[in-house]
């Protein structure tokens, strides 16, 4: 096997479609259903959200979905990615495995969000809307989607959860750069912010909250419609290409993962990651483990209920089946990981209840530790969200020195940390404490939650 350190491909073998695993899976993942009558939806019940090319692909039984020629020419300003085999790391950590990391910090917007803002806002600008809503938690989305926006000379409205709009001005700034315009969350611009705050004047917010206020804008207005950075379908899908250039390149150099292991919020970085390894995997081309990470302090998968609840806190989302901790969910102020969206993707749900793929939850000093060990040998800074996965590769890596068995592991880096150093800051002058959620808040969170037939 060559000893490569970073391995490419050529622009001319960047994927030109994007994998929808849905028709591969053994059974069909469980359709959301209206708010009001719990029925499942329909396209029209989409319409004042989301674009009718979104919404198809959203429900598409199509394998592969085309990516369109304009939005290929914006992804060849970073695409394809590069693949890095982690050397330093491996030599700190004096192990047998060989690490690998697929590196999205190489977008404009410095994580792989980009790979569906904008097809998102291509879709949208294609039928006439002009504007965009969107909520974001640390700015990661919502600088994405305001770059994307901006391809397309739409505008672009954010909601950023109170907390991190404090705590990371410069993604503020980031967004603002590119034509944003950003309100912390919540707001008295909405009604759904106005009701927060009449209960909580100083609530921190929540990305369910800021939800509720984007969706409240998009409705509101015949030009605008909402976009979403991760849970649904399409934004799955759109990450696919993460997966499909990462085959490529293992290909190139002979090598198979072992172990796939992938930060996961909302499940957009995971399933761009291991959903067509995963399609390897269910046709018998390989065998790899694939493992979810997850904070400790937002421990969706490992406690949270796998049931049908709202994608946000005022209720206004159709219902979707998913692990969930209560569409009420108000993160810890201080998890400084990321990861804090209160529910875990549908698809991702329905992958993990099927036990195609596994979970662990890591505590926040663990992941910070593992990320001071890569920046130390890799160079990079990672955002706070890729740290859960680099943490679970350290692992491993160190079960592999333990076993002798030269283990293969691959990961996504999905972004760099240069607006996050607050939290490293945090960490390094001993100030991150270690959260477990507790399970008594899970149980009062679900008497919140609609009791699906």
């Amino acid at each position: 096997m060559a000893a490569q350190t970073k391995i490419l491909l050529d622009e001319s073998e960047m994927p030109t479609q994007w994998y929808n695993i849905i028709p591969d899976l053994p059974t069909p993942p469980p359709p959301p259903l209206h708010p009001g009558t719990h029925e499942p939806i329909g396209p029209d019940d989409l319409a004042p959200l989301f674009p009718m090319a979104l919404i198809e692909q959203e429900v598409s039984s199509e394998s592969y979905i085309d990516i369109p020629g304009e939005v290929l020419d914006v992804y060849r300003l970073w695409r394809p990615s590069p693949l890095y085999r982690a050397h330093r790391l491996e030599k700190l950590l004096d192990t047998p495995a060989r690490i690998y990391y697929k590196y999205e910090g190489v977008s404009p917007a410095g994580s792989h969000k980009p790979n569906t803002s904008v097809p998102q806002a291509y879709y949208n600008h294609s039928e006439g809307v002009k504007k965009l809503t969107t909520e974001t938690g640390a700015g990661q989305w919502g600088s994405a989607l305001a770059f994307a926006t901006a391809q397309y000379g739409m505008e672009c409205e954010v909601w950023q959860v109170r907390a991190s709009y404090d705590q990371k001005p410069y993604r503020r700034t980031m967004m603002q750069v590119w034509g944003a315009t950003v309100h912390p969350s919540p707001s008295d611009l909405t009604g759904a912010g106005r009701a927060i705050l009449a209960r909580d004047p100083d609530s921190p917010g929540s990305l369910g909250i800021a939800i509720s206020e984007a969706v409240e804008a998009a409705v509101g207005d015949p030009d605008t419609k909402y976009a979403l950075g991760s849970v649904l379908n399409h934004v799955l899908m759109h990450q696919t290409i993460i997966g499909e250039e990462a085959l490529l390149q293992l290909a190139k150099i002979g090598e198979t993962p072992d172990l796939l292991v992938g930060c996961t919020g909302g499940g957009s970085n995971f399933g761009g990651l291991s959903f067509p390894f995963l399609r390897e995997k269910m046709a018998g081309r390989m065998n790899p483990t694939i493992r979810c990470v997850e904070p400790a302090a937002c421990p969706s998968l490992t406690k949270g209920e796998y049931r049908y609840d709202f994608g946000d806190t005022m209720g206004m989302t159709p219902l979707v089946k998913m692990h969930t901790l209560g569409h009420d969910f108000i993160p810890d102020p201080i998890h400084a990981g990321g990861l804090r969206y209160h529910g875990m993707a549908p698809l991702v749900s329905h992958i993990y209840e099927s036990g195609l793929v596994e979970a662990e939850a890591i505590h926040q000093n663990e992941c910070f530790d593992a990320a001071i060990k890569f920046a130390k040998s890799e160079g990079i800074v990672p955002a706070p969200e890729p740290t859960h996965a680099i943490a679970a590769a350290i692992r491993e890596a160190n079960r592999a020195k333990e076993t002798g068995e030269e283990t293969v592991i691959l990961t996504a880096l999905c972004g760099h940390g240069h607006f996050d150093l607050k939290s490293y800051e945090a960490y390094l002058s001993g100030e991150l404490v270690d959260y477990d959620y507790p399970e008594e808040k899970v149980r009062a969170a679900m008497a919140n939650v609609p009791v699906i037939a």
